[in-house]
């Protein structure tokens, strides 16, 4: 049945090399009760190690009912001591945490026995040994003798074909080493019995056979077999550990560590309480923002501008700004403007007011609405000089706009409060200009050439800009007549007596400005910004102007060209609020006088007529504005792409900041918070390691009863998930707990209620981190304890 092959076997300790087999060849019978005698050192250990599969030889070969283990695998070792062996050791080796029927039933566990199986064998063995009494006990409670009868028990109650018993009686008194050598010499009758012993008297006394060890080799055989029958159809049934198996054992040794566990599971736990409560305060605070921005920024309103941006998919945003960090540093210290092409970044969509659409707009339900406001666009005529000659400004490319001014009787300067001075000083006069730049001290090349600026030939000194002069011409000097019509009074000569006039207005950049570092927007894009009065002024001239005049007596024909023109209806928004601001047009067809197609553009061009450049709707709440957006967009649904209207919601761009902020706070929180589970995840895996160093010697019996070494690690695995599992619901729970103080504090000092608010699906989350995070901690130690030898763990106290 089991033969050894010229066994050898060695071990090395840094240069020293020890033999403890040389060459050993014993064959066993089927059943038979044979004793291996020797001194210390002899062999004898190591031998009874490599029949059961504890050890392996390192030549020669075990040959087991005919078949070679030269070619096992580590599985198939595995399997080898579940199916075939039995160990009785001399400490017993029990599983103290288990009770002595959980310890006869784990061999049995590990071959996927079925519970009732394995539970009426496991009582069958402990009856057999005499242990009918005690089943429910656990081994602390049990005699040497009567722990000795378990490891017997457990031996046999898988049924193996080898039992091997290891010094059985070498920790019992006379009396109950007879009787447990009677036992053995009676589970020989029908299995092999492979007995190391140092006591030859027992040895004589009750073996079939004697076998004597010395120095590794074999030098006396008392009874071997003259002729071994084989059967060459042995089969190993594979081991496995399922990891409910895996819980259980690791369950019932965490209750005997209770306190440790509670506080294991406690300092694991703040981490996740820290998280919880700031997931609870901002999903509270979150509440809370939305319903303040639903209230205070209900009204602000939906504008619908001739022009608005839009991103450019072939050059995405983050590739824009990766670009623009290679080549401008953001509030630079340097006194220059940078010349840059704004249409390499974006995409401008030009919004077609048309009646069509100012139709649809006065569709809308007056219900949603607190009001409509209308922005006029105003075209000022504007000379710039070298010195000898003038020429016009191109207004249309110089992004002019009205700076904001404080309501009359306040104090301080909007300009001063949110934007930084580079060079230069503020607007005092309604003739000052002022320029401003981007955060990276850019400006568009179209503004600087319009400005009459050489940006090609290098960056544009501070000291250049401020202090640029321009002239204000008004339409009577800007605009002749002749025989009842108008021409522009546009030679280079006349144009630079406009320019020298006294009537011409001088307009002055006075200083250059950037948005402050710290806030969050700006409501001025990079451009030449002017005073509200400065509009006022020209309007109120051009309307008593001869041109404006005569052009408002002809309501057929254009004054500058005398060409007729094709009638456009009014507009009329009928019941809503109008409020008129001032922007500036250009040289285009809608502001250029000549190019105009009816008396209304013709009066805009000219400055009278302030025709709208943006609409700005203000709903009565958050709800309406939804259905006011709802409203803009079918619009869009119905025409081509460039036939949509793109608006700007700004309660929805100060919606998103806000929620961006509230998002980069908790983040910045919480990373703050995560650092108690790093810490956390280090003493997991400090508190596993002392786990695998406590239960050494339980590795090394779940190796010797056919445990893998995944099952190893599975064990401590399950071990790491449970106190994962507590300290995420402790944590839950400490957090759930701390909310109601939390609220109760907040609403004492900010009159906030129910802020906060932990959102199940968080506390799920955080959990199932927590279990993830522990399980990851205890993954080295639980590895380790996989590879543990199971020779030496049995050996370990």
């Amino acid at each position: 049945m089991l033969q050894l092959k010229n066994i050898s076997k060695s071990y090395t300790t840094g240069s020293f090399t020890q033999t403890a087999l040389n060459d050993v060849s014993l064959d066993f019978r089927k059943n038979e009760f044979v004793a291996i005698l020797g001194p210390s050192g002899s062999g004898k250990t190591t031998c009874l190690n490599i029949i059961g599969g504890l050890d392996q030889y390192d030549s020669g070969d075990l040959v087991i009912n005919g078949a070679s283990t030269k070619a096992f695998k580590d599985s198939d070792w595995d399997a080898y001591r579940n199916n075939s062996v039995g160990f009785i050791f001399q400490s017993y080796n029990l599983i103290s945490h288990l009770s002595i029927t959980d310890n006869v039933e784990m061999g049995m566990t590990l071959s996927g026995v079925s519970a009732d199986i394995k539970h009426r064998k496991a009582v069958e063995a402990l009856e057999k040994v005499g242990l009918k009494d005690h089943i429910h006990k656990k081994p602390g409670q049990l005699s040497g003798g009567q722990m000795q009868r378990v490891a017997i028990a457990r031996a046999l109650a898988n049924d193996p074909d080898i039992i091997l018993a290891d010094e059985p009686t070498g920790a019992l008194d006379t009396v109950t080493s007879e009787q447990i050598m009677e036992l053995i010499k009676e589970i020989a009758k029908d299995k092999l019995v492979v007995m190391v012993t140092h006591n030859p008297e027992l040895a004589e006394a009750y073996a079939d056979r004697i076998v004597q060890f010395r120095d590794g080799k074999v030098i006396s055989d008392t009874n071997p077999p003259a002729d071994l029958k084989t059967n060459a159809n042995y089969q190993l049934k594979k081991t496995a550990m399922s990891y409910f198996t895996a819980l259980k054992l690791s369950g019932k040794n965490i209750s005997t560590k209770k306190w440790r566990t509670a506080l294991t599971a406690f300092a694991s736990s703040i981490g996740i309480i820290g998280i919880a409560l700031i997931l609870s305060l901002s999903n509270g605070f979150d509440k809370q923002i939305s319903s303040y921005e639903s209230g205070a920024l209900s009204n602000f309103p939906v504008t619908i501008s001739e022009t608005a941006a839009q991103i450019d998919m072939s050059n995405p945003p983050g590739a824009q700004m990766e670009e623009a960090d290679k080549k401008w540093t953001e509030f630079t210290d340097a006194a220059e403007v940078y010349p840059y092409d704004p249409t390499a970044n974006t995409v401008l969509h030009t919004n077609e007011l048309s009646q069509e659409y100012l139709d649809y707009l006065d569709k809308i339900d007056h219900a949603l609405l607190d009001g409509v406001s209308y922005s006029r666009k105003v075209n000022m005529n504007i000379l710039r000089s070298d010195g000898e000659t003038a020429v016009p400004v191109d207004t249309a490319s110089l992004n002019f706009t009205t700076y904001p001014d404080k309501p009359a009787g306040t104090e301080g300067s909007y300009l001063a409060d949110y934007y930084d001075l580079l060079a230069g000083s503020l607007p005092e006069q309604p003739t000052d200009l002022v320029m401003v730049v981007d955060e990276y001290n850019r400006m568009n090349q179209s503004i600087l050439e319009a400005l009459g600026f050489d940006y090609n030939a290098a960056n544009v000194s501070f000291d250049d800009v401020v202090g640029r002069e321009f002239k204000l011409i008004y339409n009577d000097d800007y605009y002749t007549e002749a025989d009842g019509m108008f021409k522009l009074n546009g030679n280079a000569a006349n144009l630079s007596e406009m320019y020298n006039s006294a009537n011409a207005v001088t307009l002055k950049i006075s200083g250059i400005i950037r948005k402050q570092q710290d806030s969050p927007m700006s409501t001025m894009s990079a451009g030449i910004a002017y005073s509200d009065s400065l509009a006022e002024q020209f309007i109120k001239n051009a309307q008593g102007s001869a041109i404006v005049q005569a052009q408002e007596q002809q309501d057929q024909v254009n004054v500058l060209t005398g060409k007729v023109f094709s009638q456009i209806g009014g507009v009329d928004m009928s019941g809503m609020q109008m409020g008129m601001g001032m922007g500036m047009g250009g040289s285009s067809a809608s502001t250029d006088p000549g190019n105009a197609n009816s008396q209304e553009a013709a009066l805009a061009a000219l400055g009278a007529v302030a025709t709208p450049s943006s609409i700005s709707l203000y709903p009565k709440d958050f709800g309406a504005k939804e259905n006011l957006v709802a409203y803009l967009d079918k619009w869009n649904d119905n025409h081509s792409k460039e036939e949509m209207i793109v608006y700007t919601d700004l309660a929805a761009m100060v919606t998103s900041l806000s929620s961006g902020i509230m998002d980069g706070i908790t983040m910045v929180l919480i990373a703050f918070a995560s650092i108690s589970l790093v810490v956390s995840l280090i003493m997991i895996g400090i508190i596993t390691y002392i786990s695998v160093l406590e239960r050494t010697k339980e590795i090394g019996v779940l190796r010797a009863l056919g445990a893998r070494k995944k099952d190893i690690t599975r064990v401590f695995n399950a071990e790491t998930c449970i106190i994962g599992s507590l300290s995420g619901l402790l944590g839950i729970g400490i957090a759930y707990l701390l909310t109601i103080p939390v609220n109760i504090i907040l609403k004492s000092i900010t009159d906030l209620s129910n802020v906060a608010q932990l959102n199940p699906l968080h506390a799920f989350g955080l959990v199932v981190l927590s279990v993830g995070l522990t399980m990851l901690g205890g993954f080295i130690p639980a590895k380790f304890a996989a590879k543990k030898d199971p020779v030496v763990a049995l050996r370990s106290e």
